[in-house]
């Protein structure tokens, strides 16, 4: 007997036609522009080398090599490291001392002469900058550069408050209504960062296009998830990431030819606006009508959704066995909020678990991806685009291994990889670089891996009640894990390989925590709570018991939502 839920409507219109294709298109080229955004808030913060400009042409550098004959060639020597003055001689004669952000008038040419004086000026209101370099975000230079700073800080603030909100209120209001007002305010949000030249309303608008960057990657995932069938649904929603990816890459190589941030900002907002344009066609999720009981629209949804893919269309009362006709007028089931993931011991293991494999995947996402102080500029950008050329092929490999390994097994198996490899890294002696870069590569790829794991696998772990709900509580750990990775990025200053041995460990406690969670490969997607404590069972017996209905008689409604034993962990 099979069991009786929404997934079964799939095997009726279809798992992945037509319909479906377009719903996720859309939702994946807005991904992708997502992910720009992401990859892009970690560029505007990058400082750009400037100094007071001299009062008229250099002639030549009193203390460097002849060969640096034009003012240009200053960064060349200016190196991040380097601290002391360059004094420079001009052409009436003059000996001044240039450094960062000031610069000092010698009475005599030579700086080390017993008689030799200096003045100090202000600088004047022209700089001249490292042309080779990025230009950061406004004209925020010397001492306004810790605005530049606190750019980043408000970018993740942004997300992890996004990720709750919209998660919340996807699962309240809708799919379609999140998606709807995400698509919006990205694009107008982004003209505005764009157009403004004011430093207070440009961090406000990237603050709340954070906010909406994160809400619609969260909502976006859940809404092509329940979109597509179980046969379809590991690569579907994979190679979202992939998309995702994709966006990281476009940043990268305009990192090595754009060197003006609003100029940044203007190709953000031409990604974006091709989806204002379709994301007003994208229906409701029928998960979500069901679980809201209006079952009149579910039933309309289902219709088109076999017009368009030119199939059969199925009856839902014998789809979800339910008794009499089917009606949009049955009392909707009570709310959730976020103590419903706490509710139960196995509810709150299964929870914290994932929690966890969230915060380590991020952890090493963003480990990898921030930039060294010493690093040079167009070394970070090959980073980068390393990086993200390496998550696509990630995805595509997990998306053949958890098939077959399963979800949890596959989760498992990648953290326990990527504590492996970052031992590797700890204990090998440099002289032995080409295989410590090889195991660097690996970790890269194996957090890839996990981090596309993750998003799917919680997912399915969660009912449709609370799905949103879930992936947006998630996601909010998830940032909890960018803001540490600097401070470990900053620790190794003390112990170089500080980062990998965080990371090592996280990833070892997070694969153990792994083992604990149910595996969902295969299994239909529950919309009630009550349904994943069948597939829980399920999962335990492997053998066909009495199947529950979809919302079984004398069922009450604060029970569709709080259940006695849900089942997130074994």
């Amino acid at each position: 007997m099979k069991y009786p839920g929404v997934e079964l409507i799939f095997d009726h219109v279809g798992h992945f036609g037509r319909f479906q294709r377009f719903i996720y298109f859309v939702c994946a080229f807005q991904s992708m522009s997502c992910g720009i955004h992401y990859v892009a808030s970690m560029l505007l913060v990058i400082s750009h080398e400037e100094t007071c400009k001299p009062p008229s042409n250099v002639t030549k550098f009193a203390n460097l090599n002849n060969s640096a004959a034009k003012l240009e060639d200053l960064w060349a020597f200016m190196s991040p490291g380097h601290k002391e003055p360059i004094t420079v001689e001009l052409q009436n004669g003059e000996a001044w001392d240039l450094s960062r952000c000031n610069q000092v008038h010698r009475d005599n040419k030579s700086q080390h002469s017993e008689n030799s004086s200096s003045h100090d000026f202000s600088c004047p209101e022209s700089y001249m900058s490292d042309q080779r370099q990025f230009n950061g975000t406004m004209n925020l230079i010397c001492d306004q550069q810790i605005f530049t700073r606190m750019l980043q800080p408000f970018f993740m603030f942004g997300v992890l408050l996004g990720a709750i909100i919209f998660g919340y209120f996807s699962d309240k209001k809708g799919r379609q209504a999140a998606i709807w007002f995400t698509n919006t305010g990205i694009f107008l949000f982004g003209i505005l960062a764009t157009f403004t030249f004011n430093y207070y309303i440009f961090i406000i608008s990237r603050f709340i296009l954070a906010m909406l960057t994160s809400g619609y990657f969260v909502v976006g995932f859940v809404y092509v998830t329940e979109f597509v069938g179980r046969k379809s649904r590991t690569w579907a929603s994979m190679n979202l990431h992939s998309f995702f990816a994709f966006g990281g890459i476009i940043v990268a190589l305009m990192g090595f030819y754009v060197k003006t941030w609003w100029i940044y900002q203007v190709i953000l907002c031409l990604a974006t606006f091709p989806c204002i344009l379709c994301c007003w066609m994208l229906p409701e999720s029928p998960f979500w009508l069901i679980s809201e009981r209006k079952y009149e629209e579910a039933q309309e949804l289902v219709d088109m959704m076999a017009a368009r893919n030119s199939t059969g269309t199925c009856d839902l009362c014998e789809v979800l066995a339910l008794d009499g006709t089917v009606d949009s007028k049955s009392p909707p089931a009570k709310k959730p909020d976020i103590l419903d993931l706490f509710y139960s011991w196995n509810v709150t293991s299964g929870t914290l678990s994932i929690w966890l494999v969230w915060f380590t995947a991020s952890f090493g996402f963003y480990s990898l991806s921030l930039k060294p102080a010493r690093l040079d500029d167009r070394l970070y950008y090959f980073n980068v685009l390393l990086l993200a050329m390496l998550e696509i092929p990630a995805y595509n490999f997990t998306c053949v291994l958890v098939n077959k390994m399963g979800r949890r097994n596959g989760q498992a198996v990648f953290l326990f990889c990527i504590a492996i490899f970052c031992t590797i890294i700890i204990v090998l002696p440099w002289k032995y670089f080409k295989t410590i870069y090889a195991a660097i590569i690996c970790v890269k790829f194996f957090v890839g891996s996990t981090f596309g794991l993750v998003f799917l696998y919680t997912a399915e772990l969660y009912p449709t009640v609370v799905r949103s709900l879930a992936m947006g509580t998630s996601s909010m750990v998830c940032r909890l894990g960018s803001i540490f990775a600097p401070v470990a990025l900053h620790l190794s200053n003390t112990w170089i390989y500080t980062p990998q041995l965080s990371m090592g460990v996280l990833a070892f406690l997070s694969g153990v925590a792994s083992m604990t969670l149910r595996e969902t490969v295969g299994k239909p997607l529950a919309t009630t709570w009550e349904e994943m404590e069948f597939l829980e069972r399920e999962g335990k017996s492997n053998s066909s018991k009495g199947l529950p209905t979809a919302h079984p008689p004398g069922l009450e409604d604060t029970e569709a939502v709080r259940p006695e034993n849900p089942g997130l962990g074994t």
